[in-house]
């Protein structure tokens, strides 16, 4: 799979790493224990477009929103993450 990184052009994704789905929402601190068991362990696995993390590691070393196929690895979007906050 080819990762556009917007900073340093398409690369291997043998140089980045993967973090998971972007957009997950962080339980309170005082968030019942039920809470912080589902957003540890309970992850949706959708087959289709996904937003996700991923830190071009071995390169401009920023962290990247990627919207990719789940089912043919295909890439729609990469984006600087730091942008979107």
């Amino acid at each position: 799979m080819r990762i556009p990184c917007p900073h340093c052009g398409e690369r291997g994704s043998e140089e980045f790493l993967y973090l998971g789905a972007a957009g997950l929402l962080r339980p309170a601190a005082a968030a019942p224990a039920a809470a912080w068991d589902a957003y540890v362990h309970l992850r949706d696995n959708p087959a289709g477009m996904l937003r996700e993390h991923w830190q071009h590691l071995h390169g401009c070393r920023r962290w990247l929103v990627v919207t990719r196929d789940t089912r043919t690895h295909a890439i729609a979007q990469s984006v600087d993450a730091a942008g979107l906050a």
